[in-house]
């Protein structure tokens, strides 16, 4: 990758090269036809190429963006409505409980139910300098972000998912082989994949399956926006890159299916072959 850098949160517009969502391969088959899809962090990267995977099967998706990231979120509205679903975009930041019960509402609201939920938003912030570098306000804001939006989120939307409903986390490669500089980050992924085989137990006699996809390194906007050096991303995969965010949709896609109707409690690992417990 060029060396590359942006102020957090990170835009798509400026990365170089592009990363790819889908735009021009992903190709839908009805898998999701008529489900309502509740999504955080959709505006860009994962998140984007998970949006218009499911609506390419047939999904309608209501997803989260910060307000510095409306233009990345108009793209990915954009993106849904042209496979001729429903999308409805709302800027939310899920640190606080209120707007993560305001979201649950808006997304009964305008969909009158939640078949499946997916706790994607996420922050990280690369300290090389060692845990003395790294702040109580940003611990905080880690935490926050993608263990307390989870937590709260899944609380919420459970009232209103029918059986067969399906409840899906990003966990991360981190959670299992922690990079130093990305302590606090890794720590809340670890803590994700404990609570998706937990609440997976807890769900399975209401018939709502619990998984979590684990990335490796993905090329999306968080990676100039917090990583010092870009020149190397991703290149101690076993593939020797890192994947594009259209290499991770399809994960989403399967756990959401009826065809893993059996299948809870379940990491999926896209880890570029870097194997994980």
């Amino acid at each position: 990758m060029p060396a590359q850098e942006q102020s957090h949160p990170g835009w798509t517009g400026p990365m170089d090269p592009p990363p790819d969502h889908g735009e021009e391969s992903y190709r839908g088959s009805g898998r999701l036809a008529g489900r309502k899809a509740v999504l955080t962090g959709g505006d860009s990267g994962i998140g984007r190429a998970v949006a218009l995977a499911f609506a390419r099967e047939g999904a309608d998706v209501l997803f989260t963006y910060l307000e510095e990231e409306a233009e990345d979120a108009r793209e990915t509205a954009r993106l849904v409505e042209e496979a001729g679903r429903e999308a409805v975009a709302v800027s939310c930041d899920i640190r606080e409980e209120e707007n993560c019960r305001a979201l649950v509402d808006r997304a009964v609201s305008e969909f009158g139910r939640i078949d499946v939920l997916i706790n994607n938003a996420a922050f990280q912030m690369s300290q090389p300098d060692g845990i003395e570098a790294i702040t109580t306000e940003q611990f905080d804001r880690t935490v926050r972000t993608n263990l307390y939006g989870m937590f709260w989120l899944s609380k919420m939307a459970l009232p209103h998912m029918p059986e067969g409903g399906s409840i899906i986390n990003t966990t991360s490669v981190q959670g299992y082989k922690p990079s130093p500089h990305l302590l606090d980050y890794a720590t809340t992924k670890g803590a994700i994949a404990t609570f998706t085989q937990g609440l997976a137990q807890m769900l399975a006699p209401r018939g709502i399956r619990v998984n979590a996809v684990a990335p490796g390194p993905v090329w999306t906007p968080l990676i100039p926006a917090t990583m010092p050096d870009t020149t190397k991303f991703g290149a101690q995969a076993p593939l020797g890159r890192p994947a594009q965010p259209a290499e991770m949709a399809p994960a989403y896609v399967f756990l959401a299916s009826r065809e893993a109707s059996y299948i809870t409690a379940e990491i999926v690992n896209a880890t570029g072959g870097t194997p994980l417990p």
